[in-house]
């Protein structure tokens, strides 16, 4: 029979079991991350986990989603939507999407771990991961940052047709700040060009900010 818990006692079992999971999953991974440990701190056995969540890639997502609004307000609403023009808006997402790697632990693992995010999406929808009363942000903002970009190349501010093939040369800018320790004090540096270089060259026909 289930456990009933207070809603006092279900607040700080969810908060224990969201901090172990967003500690484990940056560290060891999703794989290496076992129930036991997420139980853990949360004081209870690992079958109870499956009362507040329904696998250990639900957790995941939701970790995820929790954080998602406030990526896509630092990358998209205040970086992308705020530049002057395409090639400063294009800047200014790159340095507040490095910004977040830089501070994010869980989003850093994703970059270096793409295939963890596939293993979660296969088995677990959004909506499965929200907890009741929650509101249904957005987990991608890829999708603003595509349509952005496609309405800059109709347009003819930003170069080529597909988007795609653009939103995969930014994302190359995200590898930077995996190597900062070997570049040393020359990573702000090293970064700032590798942004200038990118821009420019996808948008010819802008003035630099």
């Amino acid at each position: 029979m289930p456990v009933a818990f207070t809603e006092a006692e279900r607040e700080r079992i969810t908060a224990a079991l969201k901090a172990s999971g967003r500690r484990l999953f940056a560290t060891v991974g999703l794989r290496k991350t076992s129930l036991a440990a997420l139980v853990g701190d949360a004081g209870i056995v690992k079958s109870t986990f499956y009362t507040f969540f329904e696998s250990k890639e639900a957790l995941y997502l939701h970790l995820l989603l929790e954080q998602a609004a406030e990526t896509r307000r630092r990358t998209i609403d205040e970086g992308l939507h705020a530049g002057a023009d395409a090639r400063d808006a294009l800047r200014r997402f790159l340095h507040a999407a490095v910004s977040i790697l830089e501070t994010d632990p869980l989003y850093r693992r994703l970059v270096t771990h793409p295939d963890e995010l596939s293993m979660v999406v296969g088995r677990v929808d959004a909506e499965t991961a929200r907890l009741p009363g929650e509101d249904p942000a957005p987990v991608d903002f890829v999708n603003d940052l595509t349509a952005y970009i496609s309405a800059q190349q109709d347009a003819g501010a930003i170069t080529g047709s597909d988007p795609a093939v653009v939103v995969g040369a930014l994302r190359t800018v995200l590898l930077v700040p995996l190597h900062a320790a070997e570049f040393g004090e020359a990573y702000p540096a090293v970064l700032d060009l590798t942004i200038d270089a990118l821009t420019a060259g996808l948008t010819p026909g802008t003035a630099r900010p």
